[in-house]
């Protein structure tokens, strides 16, 4: 066996070692290839008689931009085309990314500020049909946060895995690959919290921590798309015999990737997700369970379908992938920065909805009938909840004093049905629609505290005072800026929605 080793020019990133690999690998005469990024080398092993120059490679990869040689290249720039594509820096490039990105954001902002994730809530009454209406609104709201900007993160490795001369049906095949694992896993793990019932259900902590974790490992990959060059030695990705066997797409094996992609979805927590999860949990039924997860998948197919359709167009066209390249690269930071914040509040850690609230109360412009009545040595606090919000979210309460939490709640929505308070109380507050719940408990030291939706979509600040009427400490975060309901949706902490009832 004759083994020889070329130097490549126009490696990009770990997709461009599987196209090379692969495309050689299929290659009569070729037993072993081997591509190193960090080397920018191929390693190469013939069977005898068989020779295959370094010309005859830059033939065979041309189109692709790669070019190969026998002596080390004096400046290994990266060339860009079409199945790598990295974002332009010429001023103008730059401009129109980050103005389209703006645009989209805003658009995103405007809708979740409508509170029109109201517009089709769940529960254990409604029928199975409901629930893929609840999908298609939850395609185009906070699954389109979580799991549209995963989508997009990974688009551009899923679609250097294909030549530049495949159809665009070969190239959206990962696509409908991960959709369909989302609709068969949704249905399969639905099936599964029918049959155990109550025993499963993650805590908030647990939902927090798995949703910040992909929220950082999607920034890394924005920054990526992005073209900063220091982070794009740092991938996050299997053995490369088994990337090799994941990737090929010419058999089942080659498929998982994207399927399984798609069904661990599961476990990634959305507003929508969880409240159509506690449903099946609540069903008590493996049918009824796997139907309501698979039907509200399969409504969120159309919103994701979209987002990663449309990001194998724009990367296939050479003019255009440089420009959706940034484009895609800033929604997937302002979506991970997005999912962060909001689950700060449910850790009970400032955001950044705190630092730009407005200040704590002082003794001097503390109104007296600014705190609530005492009845029987109680204090007597009185919210609503509704899917826009809860009603005042901005709450003024005596330090160490006996305390009674009414919220009567009408038409909840998956975000705002219950409440949590770090530092404030322990546990969470369920509510009901159509009842007013109650919490009981001695108010803490003087101080600010937060309090949110579980989600943290949603939140309020409670400002515990002492007898003078003046606060202690800041705890947990400076006092937030109150909103008023009708502009608070769920999502009104950073402009996501969520809908329906837990």
């Amino acid at each position: 066996m004759k083994r020889t080793v070329y130097f490549i020019k126009g490696l990009h990133c770990p997709s461009c070692e599987l196209l090379i690999e692969k495309r050689l690998k299929k290659t009569a005469g070729v037993n072993f290839a081997d591509v190193s990024l960090t080397k920018n080398t191929l390693t190469l092993e013939t069977i005898p008689g068989f020779k295959l120059t370094h010309k005859k490679l830059n033939e065979m990869f041309e189109v692709d931009g790669y070019s190969f040689s026998l002596n080390p290249f004096k400046h290994t720039t990266i060339i860009q085309d079409d199945t790598c594509p990295t974002p332009s820096n010429q001023p103008s490039t730059i401009i129109s990314s980050i103005f389209y990105a703006l645009l989209f954001i805003l658009g995103y902002i405007f809708l979740s500020q409508t509170g029109f994730s109201s517009a089709i809530s769940v529960n254990a009454q409604s029928s199975l049909i409901v629930f893929f209406f609840f999908g298609l609104l939850a395609g185009v709201s906070s699954c389109a946060a979580l799991v549209g900007g995963i989508v997009l993160s990974v688009s551009k490795q899923w679609l250097s895995l294909y030549s530049p001369g495949d159809s665009f049906a070969k190239k959206a095949q990962p696509h409908l690959l991960f959709n369909a694992g989302r609709v068969l896993g949704y249905a399969f793990f639905g099936g599964m919290l029918g049959l155990i019932g109550n025993y499963f259900r993650l805590s908030p902590l647990v939902s927090a921590s798995m949703v910040i974790g992909v929220s950082l490992l999607m920034i890394l990959l924005g920054l990526q798309m992005l073209g900063i060059k220091s982070l794009q030695r740092f991938q996050i990705r299997l053995p490369k015999s088994l990337t090799g066997r994941l990737s090929d797409e010419s058999n089942f094996t080659g498929k998982l990737a994207p399927l399984l992609m798609g069904a661990l979805t599961f476990f990634l927590p959305c507003g929508f997700t969880i409240t159509a999860q506690a449903l099946a949990l609540a069903s008590g039924s493996p049918l009824t369970g796997s139907l309501i997860m698979g039907l509200f998948a399969l409504g969120t197919v159309p919103g994701l379908l979209a987002i990663g359709l449309s990001s194998v167009k724009f990367y296939s066209n050479p003019r255009l992938a440089s420009n959706f390249s940034m484009i895609a690269g800033l929604l997937v930071l302002f979506f991970a920065a997005f999912n962060i914040n909001a689950q700060l509040s449910v850790l009970g850690i400032t955001n950044i909805n705190d630092l730009v609230g407005s200040q704590p109360t002082s003794q001097s412009t503390l109104n007296a009938g600014e705190l609530p009545a005492l009845v029987n040595g109680k204090q007597i606090i009185k919210i609503n909840a509704s899917a826009s919000g809860y009603t005042p979210n901005r709450i003024v309460m005596r330090a160490n004093t006996l305390t009674r939490w009414e919220i009567t709640s009408n038409n909840i929505s998956g975000c705002t049905n219950a409440i949590m308070s770090r530092g404030l109380f322990e546990g969470q507050i369920d509510l009901v629609d159509g009842t007013t719940s109650v919490k009981e408990f001695t108010s803490p030291k003087p101080g600010v505290y937060k309090f949110s939706c579980w989600m943290g979509m949603v939140t309020g600040t409670v400002e515990v005072v002492d007898t003078s009427g003046s606060t202690g400490a800041i705890n947990n975060s400076d006092l937030s800026q109150s909103l008023p309901a009708d502009r608070q949706g769920c999502g009104g902490g950073g402009g996501a929605t969520c809908g329906g009832v837990r």
